[in-house]
């Protein structure tokens, strides 16, 4: 049985990635997790020092967050319906990346899945700090779901990566599991700036062959392109439809995401995004 967690701050945007998950996994048995977080408006460190009863802000904003997670439950049951899956809500006082982390540790969570934010007027998803954090934090994979994007059953996985990571059957084992169930083709791509690959990338790119060989899979490389522009381009020419990402430390992940001095990355891309973490649990 998989644990899906999902964050809603109740938004369409949310929603979309909560429908998209719903539909993902309508064929397997899972619980999950609906998390609404929440701090009064007021919030700050003289709060948090009170007793939040003293200022009686906590509860009004709690029942709130209640109504909410109830309507998404009654929108749930009406449009996705399905004796597979159980839904349970939760509305707690915390910020969203520190609860997520708690909630992945507490039960064991498979998947995280919620919305991205896309730019009015242009292409591209931009992701907030929010997202970055938890993308960089979580130690379970987390889908990211463009707030335009209507559910497709995936069928071309890009799994764009530099062949500096030592895989192993736990750290592609979402790929293989969403390639498997979906009969999808898996896309690897690297992107190089001109130079043979190593030794040690060359071993690691058959250990992903291997790793693979029972899936429909093939190998592209493209030279001396901007990462983020080459994903997109070859997004759009293989027509995929979801694009996997393994956060490894210095790996181009951890340069394109991390080494950024803004607290927003334009990302041109509108397909969901998932990120598995580098050490995943057993």
């Amino acid at each position: 049985m998989k644990k899906i967690l999902l964050p809603t701050d109740f938004s369409e945007n949310s929603w979309n990635a909560i429908s998209y998950a719903l539909q993902l996994f309508k064929d397997e048995v899972c619980t999950f997790y609906l998390l609404n977080t929440y701090t009064p408006i007021v919030y700050h460190v003289e709060y948090v020092m009170l007793s939040p009863s003293q200022i009686g802000l906590e509860d009004v904003v709690k029942q709130q967050a209640l109504k909410g997670l109830e309507d998404f439950e009654k929108r749930i049951k009406k449009q996705h319906d399905n004796p597979n899956h159980t839904i349970k809500s939760q509305a707690v006082f915390n910020t969203l990346t520190l609860e997520i982390s708690e909630q992945v540790k507490e039960h064991q969570i498979d998947y995280v899945v919620m919305g991205t934010k896309g730019a009015t007027g242009a292409k591209e998803v931009l992701f907030g700090s929010n997202t970055v954090h938890i993308f960089k934090q979580a130690k379970c994979p987390v889908l990211a779901v463009p707030d335009s994007f209507n559910f497709e059953k995936p069928s071309q996985i890009l799994f764009p990566t530099d062949y500096e990571i030592d895989y192993n059957n736990q750290q592609v084992k979402p790929l293989v599991e969403l390639s498997k169930d979906n009969e999808a083709k898996i896309h690897i791509l690297n992107v190089s700036y001109g130079r043979e690959l190593t030794a040690d990338q060359k071993k690691n790119k058959a250990t992903l062959s291997t790793l693979f060989k029972d899936l429909k899979h093939e190998f592209f490389s493209v030279r001396n392109q901007e990462i983020t522009q080459a994903i997109s381009d070859f997004q759009m020419k293989a027509q995929t439809d979801l694009l996997v990402m393994i956060n490894n430390k210095h790996s181009f992940f951890e340069n394109l995401f991390f080494k950024s001095t803004i607290n927003q990355i334009g990302f041109h891309l509108n397909i969901p995004f998932l990120v598995i973490p580098a050490k995943t649990k057993k």
